[in-house]
């Protein structure tokens, strides 16, 4: 795996990009070959917040995860964590689906070391759970007066139907108090 490691108010020092490559590198155990993906991490310094941003576009797979925290060494540390989450989660519903259907490859490895703990297991067996069903009327409106709705619900997203485009939108609250919108291609 290539690494391209750029830093934000920080100087990437050779000891933080050795840190970086050997942690990130604990990732490729999960494969059966070492993939050819590029890691694309950013650190970043605001203050006392010291964050990591990592982006892998594994073949068939984008894995993406970011962390802060008040030592970057901890950071990077918090997002590989996140990172080998993800990837084990991936894993775990992947092979239960080629399992039905012996006739494909798995790309992944059947036994990773470190991976043999019960909670590590019981983690992966989970099956995703929807708890929760809303459904409610799409009202057509601009991004302002979805933020403006969002905000007086109290929540973190709104769904909304875009009057100028008439697609569906969200609108979202970011971590640095500013609001962001996703839009379909």
């Amino acid at each position: 795996m290539k690494y391209v490691i750029r830093g934000n108010n920080i100087e990437v020092t050779d000891a933080l990009r050795d840190f970086v490559e050997k942690k990130l590198s604990r990732l490729e155990k999960y494969f059966e070959t070492p993939p050819a993906a590029e890691a694309h991490v950013a650190l970043s310094v605001l203050k006392d917040e010291h964050k990591v941003e990592v982006t892998i576009p594994f073949p068939g797979l984008l894995v993406r995860a970011e962390e802060s925290s008040e030592d970057m060494y901890a950071s990077v540390d918090l997002v590989v964590q996140k990172l080998e989450r993800q990837i084990r989660k991936y894993k775990t519903k992947m092979n239960r689906k080629f399992r039905q259907d012996a006739t494909l490859r798995i790309p992944w490895k059947e036994h990773s070391p470190n991976l043999q703990s019960t909670s590590v297991v019981a983690e992966e067996e989970e099956e995703i759970k929807i708890v929760r069903t809303k459904r409610f009327n799409l009202k057509p409106m601009d991004a302002e007066e979805a933020v403006l709705q969002m905000d007086m619900l109290g929540h973190n997203f709104f769904v909304f139907s875009n009057a100028v485009t008439d697609q569906i939108n969200v609108v979202y609250k970011r971590k640095d108090g500013k609001y962001g919108l996703i839009e379909p291609e």
